[in-house]
């Protein structure tokens, strides 16, 4: 899917198979593609996956088989525009649609994306009241300041392996699977003859998922980190200036995303079997936030089923919240000309910190308002959608452009399932209209 149309380097520019021996082991060479993939698994993710699972049993299985080619098609797009050129895609984006219009788009995903780290912050407290006895406010201001603290003050080096460690966590839903007893015939049925009414509660739930597993703030991140990756090694140049480089950084990149967005649904589907094989099979339909999934949990699947759910919502929260509110300042920094990057001091980069702190405090500032955590949750959703599929027609158009991307422009296969994805999510951001009017 990644590869180009056409090869345009020489034969002995191909890294021997001594040479690929060199690049290290597999796990070296997963970074933004595999961090990506683990925060689309965020809290508000963890909640539609559940109210997919309860609501529906294992009948929303199948929406994974269709997410995967198209999320994964689309991040190793946006992966592609910033390692071959060497820009974040707010630059890009704005290298070829007027400023103002690139600003709009912005502004919208900054706002998304604040209304997103408050509603995970509160599923972040919650949980750990929930879990601990802690009362949530307190947790949760020290959940933002945590993660604020350690995106300015911690090298990139580090913060980005503390990142990736951090994923193991989703391997708690992984693990709730264990002390659950699924119904395998019936987990099957649903991957490939699901059965569920054609009504508006399914296709919420449907365009729900969608918006939760395609998201535009994930493009940005991954697209900039990459970007960083470039910046942080001496010998490493955009692909379009050395295209040397090309074959390990493509097969690179192919590894990390696939391996993230197969991360990233191996846990949506552990989360729906759970739901589905606990509350749904309990009579529980509803789920209100996240923390509550971890509650219901606790009487049909045991005391350790109900701890491991609670620590996934924290550590996945953790992990999204720095991604939520990087991937905003990238967006906003790039379309500004400020200088951007985590590997910069706060001191060096004001302008792209200060919106990282706003982001987080913002998002924080929530909690003290009259304000619905799942209603935000929509909301959020609601200008994902619609903010997604600009995006996506820039993103598409840039990686079909040989005066950006050189030699590098995306196959036919890659422009195939980008578009299909770009479609797909416009397809959802219309039917979040007309099922909620």
């Amino acid at each position: 899917m990644e590869t180009s149309s056409s090869d345009p380097l020489p034969r002995e520019a191909h890294p021997t198979p001594r040479a690929a021996g060199k690049q290290g082991s597999v796990l070296k060479q997963l970074g933004p593609g595999l961090i990506t993939g683990a925060a689309d698994d965020d809290p508000s993710g963890i909640a539609t996956y559940s109210q997919a699972g309860a609501q529906f049993g294992f009948n929303m299985l199948w929406t994974m088989l269709l997410t995967y080619p198209l999320m994964s098609a689309i991040q190793l797009i946006s992966a592609r525009i910033g390692r071959v050129t060497g820009c974040g895609l707010a630059t890009n984006i704005g290298a070829i649609w007027p400023k103002p219009l690139v600003v709009g788009l912005v502004l919208l995903l900054f706002v998304a994306n604040t209304i997103n780290i408050g509603a995970n912050l509160a599923a972040m407290g919650a949980s750990t009241e929930l879990a601990t006895g802690i009362p949530s406010l307190p947790a949760t201001m020290i959940f933002a300041v945590l993660s604020l603290t350690m995106q300015m003050f911690i090298r990139y080096e580090s913060y980005a392996r503390y990142l990736k460690w951090l994923t193991l966590v989703l391997l708690s839903y992984v693990a709730v699977l264990l002390v659950v007893e699924i119904d395998w015939v019936a987990a099957l049925k649903g991957f490939i003859w699901p059965s569920f009414p054609l009504s508006g509660d399914s296709f919420t739930v449907i365009v729900a998922i969608l918006g939760t597993t395609i998201s535009p703030y994930l493009f940005f991140w991954q697209s900039s980190q990459e970007v960083e990756e470039i910046d942080r090694k001496d010998s490493a140049e955009p692909l379009k200036n050395d295209p040397r480089q090309a074959p390990k950084e493509l097969k690179r990149i192919r590894l990390d995303t696939f391996a993230g967005m197969a991360v990233s649904n191996i846990v949506a589907i552990a989360i729906i079997m759970s739901t589905a094989a606990t509350l749904h099979a309990h009579g529980k339909t509803e789920i209100a936030s996240a923390a509550d999934v971890a509650e219901a949990l606790k009487p049909v699947a045991g005391e350790f089923a109900f701890v491991l759910f609670s620590l996934g919502i924290i550590g996945t929260g953790m992990l999204s919240i720095p991604v939520l509110a990087g991937s905003a300042a990238y967006a906003f920094g790039e379309s500004q000309d400020w200088k951007c990057g985590l590997e910069h001091k706060p001191w060096e980069a004001y302008g792209f910190y200060g919106v990282i702190a706003a982001a987080t405090l913002l998002g924080l500032g929530l909690e003290f308002m009259p304000i619905d955590p799942i209603k935000m949750l929509f909301w959020s959703a609601v200008i994902n959608g619609f903010v997604a599929v600009p995006i996506m027609v820039a993103m598409m158009t840039v990686v079909s452009r040989h005066e950006r991307m050189k030699e590098f422009t995306a196959s036919k296969t890659a422009l195939f399932f980008g578009w299909a994805a770009t479609v797909v999510m416009a397809m959802a951001a219309i039917a979040m209209i007309v099922l909620k009017t």
